[in-house]
């Protein structure tokens, strides 16, 4: 028996398109130093949002990595470390409030099943 809902399938989604974020992110920072690389950026929430708000079951994976057009230094790479360490901190953040929600939604659960 599964017991799901579109609360439950949202931050599902929202955890995948944040883990996949971090990935990104720690590669960005990995290539600092790399000539030519171009920072990775990760894109879920506009999707995320506008699936919830037409009524729509949310897609766990839908994210869309692009390259940052930002400026590059004369080496061809535009990683900021500082812009990177910002996005870490906030996506862990997002993700562990993320999990947070989805854990106070399997207490409820429980207390449901265990009241029954």
């Amino acid at each position: 028996m599964l017991i799901t809902d579109s609360t439950m399938t949202a931050l599902h989604a929202s955890l995948t398109g944040l883990q996949q974020r971090q990935r990104v992110t720690a590669d960005n920072i990995a290539n600092v130093q790399t000539p030519g690389f171009l920072a990775g950026r990760v894109d879920f929430e506009s999707a995320l949002q506008n699936e919830i708000a037409s009524g729509e079951t949310p897609v766990v994976g839908r994210s869309a990595m692009s390259r940052s057009l930002d400026p590059t230094r004369t080496d061809g790479n535009n990683v900021n470390l500082d812009t990177e360490t910002v996005i870490a901190t906030e996506t862990g953040l997002r993700y562990q409030l993320s999990l947070n929600a989805l854990d106070g939604k399997y207490a409820l659960l429980r207390s449901a099943l265990r009241t029954q």
